[in-house]
């Protein structure tokens, strides 16, 4: 079966938006925005104090709002105005140094820094070169877990053919934790380039983006950034000029904190309740509609244009111990700096904290940090 073929079968597996009502119960804000809402997750709990008024009205919306992904300006209201500071502390930018220079929001300004040049790259050369550059790299699942990128992509890759998936996670749910949205909302095109490359990898036909809803304008920015993509030739059938063909689309959450386990996740792009599903089989061999699927986080699949394009090795060159690359890190409002950080692993929590943050806001005395991620 030729990826045109596959293609067209994926297509008919669209994405639901229109909720049953055995499931809707299953999302605490299937109707409604949260424009003007405050925030009550744990990052706005901590910082509580440095605006009452607007904690107090947090503590009055019904149902609950947790996590806006503003936790640099906590306690937040949705979708304050202002951005977050971003700093690169390694030697490579090469998930923020983008959106460091001013973003890249349009194609014209993502491809003025290079981008799509990973692909083009890639697409000359056979998928096994792609799959082998991640192995080398050493590139580890950057939502929390830490497995092994090149090993999860092997196990879809070697499935037997047919119609496999590519789905990003971007149910970013974990209080503290907004790094995935500004890279979203800010330099969509790497996600974009990066869902490609692992679909070329493995031999996927179709991917899906699955964008929490308390983040809207990030599921603005992508849609645009797809449409532009689409329109350059680098989605739908024979991206590139090439034989390979893949579609890609935005699948907008409901506010259930549960689908950001891929099983839930899986589950909920299928229209069915968002629950856990016992493992095995596993994503890679059963996943969406019963085919093999991969599934990585936002941040991870940012890291595959460099990759690509600067090859495995020098990725590998990078890091500490079986932590290599780069990790981007987010630190809320009780920081004197608050802001996304891309570090080498390696640093020590003492250098985030004093050096970085610039210590706790008006000398407070730290008492405990939240840590995320494969640290």
């Amino acid at each position: 079966m030729n990826h045109a073929t596959q293609l067209t079968q994926a297509n008919g597996k669209s994405g639901q938006h229109t909720l049953r009502p055995d499931v809707e119960s299953f999302y605490h804000l299937a109707h409604g925005g949260f424009e003007g809402k405050a925030c009550q997750g744990t990052a706005c709990f901590a910082a509580r104090h440095l605006n009452p008024p607007r904690w107090a009205e947090a503590m009055e919306n019904n149902p609950r709002v947790y996590c806006l992904g503003e936790c640099f300006a906590a306690p937040a209201k949705g979708q304050t105005k202002p951005r977050p500071p971003v700093k690169v502390c390694a030697r490579e930018g090469i998930v923020l140094g983008r959106i460091a220079n001013g973003g890249a929001r349009t194609l014209a300004a993502y491809q003025s820094q290079g981008g799509y040049a990973a692909l083009a790259k890639a697409l000359a050369q056979p998928p096994e070169a792609v799959l082998a550059a991640v192995d080398k790299s050493s590139l580890r699942g950057r939502g929390g877990a830490g497995f092994p990128t090149g090993r999860k992509w092997r196990s879809v890759a070697t499935q037997p053919p047919g119609l496999k998936y590519v789905v990003a996670n971007a149910d970013e749910g974990d209080s503290g934790a907004y790094i995935d949205r500004y890279l979203m909302e800010d330099d969509p095109h790497s996600l974009i380039e990066g869902m490609i490359l692992a679909a070329y990898a493995v031999g996927a036909a179709k991917g899906y983006i699955y964008v929490r809803a308390e983040y809207p304008l990030a599921d603005t920015v992508l849609r645009t950034a797809l449409a532009d993509a689409r329109a350059a030739g680098w989605l739908g059938a024979l991206v590139g000029g090439t034989n390979f063909s893949f579609e890609l689309e935005v699948y907008s959450g409901h506010g259930s904190y549960v689908c950001g386990e891929e099983t839930s996740l899986l589950r909920s792009i299928e229209g069915n309740r968002p629950e856990v599903m016992a493992r095995p089989p596993y994503p890679t061999e059963r996943g969406l509609f019963g085919r093999p699927t991969l599934l990585n986080n936002v941040e991870t699949l940012v890291n595959l244009p460099w990759i690509v394009t600067h090859g495995g090795e020098a990725y590998a060159a990078i890091g500490f111990s079986k932590s290599r690359g780069t990790k981007v890190l987010s630190l809320n409002s009780l920081f004197n700096r608050p802001g996304l950080y891309e570090v080498e692993f390696g640093v020590t929590v003492r250098h985030i904290v004093e050096e970085l943050g610039g210590g706790l806001r008006k000398g407070g005395q730290l008492k405990g940090v939240i840590i995320g991620g494969p640290i």
